[in-house]
């Protein structure tokens, strides 16, 4: 049986459910892979939480040194969040030999290529599954078993925090900042949400996920955002009485040497997997050359789940005995040699204006799409007040460039008051 030490910085949601998993399923673990951890230390600056975890006295510490200069850790847990202490804290670990297990995004998302140079100067590993889609073993069914495919798409709900806010209004009628406040209370978003709602999480999710898929360096500057603070629950009833659902969605696609990635409110049609995805759920759907379609489902946060996901890459790695993985692709945060981000990318969209309730009007708005090269599939008229309706255009797929050509005409418009939203549309999958 092998003995492992193991460290962990930070002792919050996920740290705490880290812990407690080693603890209550120690015996499990040992019985399954035969490896025998042994959490030695614990960093972390608020000692109450020592006291809430239960944690022996000789286990909690303050000081990183006490980790670093302990040669009875092998694997150090990163918990933490956030790039700083935690970057320098990860390389100090890295440099003393030991192999690092991190649930942090934002620092892998930024940071990868340094990390794993140092981890590779060191022979340690480098481990991050619980940076994406909380407990769903993503990376891990990316790297290591879709090896018979080219993946073509990833397509995800990947922030539970918007999409409990989207769900909420699209079921109850809740507005989005009484929406934004139930998260909050939850414990989904933080107090300042900007991070969930601006798209930022997903776009470090889906840096870190279209880099390994692809395997080529995707870097967060690639990456288009859109968050979701302007969906109003007028666009939830419409995109409702339309067929769809309105999702935060990431999406990459890879077509010969050339890359989609974006992050960015969308309709999706109600016979689509991911529209019945609800509340803090996430998952991903994955197009393969060989396999086709596959569906990843479960908790995109919390404790368990989460830590359920650190706890796996700390006994992959003392399974792989030194032997550890890295990328496959020249990782130094830049786009990857030969590849190209299309960033006029192609889709169909949702457009809603405030158009004069008179004779004409439709007519004008059709030419100004018609001169943009934007073909209509479908358009619907709202009952309005004051002159104005709502008018709804769903397009066949355009460029973007096009439809923002097309959006920018129609604001100068004499009957368009103003467009209201402008809102990207997936299809269902064709079986």
């Amino acid at each position: 049986m092998k003995k492992i030490g193991v460290a962990i910085m930070g002792l919050g949601i996920v740290g705490g459910g880290t812990y407690r998993i080693i603890q209550t399923n120690h015996k499990e673990i040992i019985a399954s892979d035969g490896i025998d951890l042994e959490v030695i230390k614990i960093l972390e600056k608020n000692p109450q939480r020592f006291k809430d975890y239960n944690v022996p006295e000789e286990i909690g510490t303050t000081n990183i040194h006490d980790i670093l200069n302990d040669a009875r850790i092998s694997i150090v847990v990163e918990t933490i969040g956030g790039i700083e202490p935690a970057k320098t804290f990860v390389l100090a670990a890295l440099k003393a030999g030991k192999s690092v297990v991190t649930s942090n995004k934002e620092l892998i998302a930024k940071h990868w290529p340094e990390l794993e140079s140092e981890a590779k100067r060191n022979k340690a590993g480098l481990y991050f599954e619980a940076t994406c889609v909380g407990g769903v073993p993503i990376i891990r069914a990316l790297d290591l078993s879709m090896q018979g495919n080219i993946i073509k798409e990833l397509t995800g709900i990947i922030n539970g925090t918007t999409n409990y806010i989207l769900t909420k209004m699209a079921e109850n009628g809740t507005g989005y900042q009484a929406a934004l406040k139930e998260a909050q209370a939850l414990g989904y978003a933080e107090a300042d949400p900007s991070s969930d709602v601006e798209g930022f999480d997903a776009v470090y999710k889906l840096s870190i996920l279209s880099s390994i898929a692809f395997n080529t360096c995707i870097p967060i500057d690639a990456v288009y955002r859109e968050g979701i603070t302007g969906i109003t629950a007028d666009d939830i009833k419409y995109a409702k009485d339309l067929g769809y659902k309105i999702k935060l969605l990431g999406i990459s696609k890879l077509n010969g040497k050339n890359v989609e990635a974006h992050v960015h409110p969308t309709l999706v049609p109600d016979e689509h997997p991911l529209a019945s995805v609800r509340n803090s759920f996430n998952s991903v759907y994955l197009v393969g050359d060989n396999v086709g379609e596959l569906m990843f489902y479960g908790k995109g946060a919390g404790a368990h789940p989460t830590g359920s996901a650190v706890v796996s890459d700390v006994v992959l790695c003392a399974c792989l005995k030194g032997n550890h993985r890295y990328a496959f692709f020249k990782n130094d945060g830049k786009l990857s040699k030969g590849i190209k981000m299309v960033e006029n990318f192609r889709s169909k969209y949702y457009i809603r204006l405030s158009a004069a309730d008179r004779a004409g009007t439709l007519a004008k708005v059709t030419g100004v799409f018609g001169k943009a090269n934007v073909s209509i599939e479908q358009v619907v008229q709202k009952n309005g007040a004051g002159g104005f309706s709502p008018l709804i255009f769903m397009t066949h797929d355009s460029d973007e460039s096009s439809v923002g050509k097309a959006v920018a005409a129609l604001k100068n418009l004499d009957v368009v008051a103003s467009v209201e939203n402008v809102i990207r549309v997936i299809d269902a999958p064709v079986s």
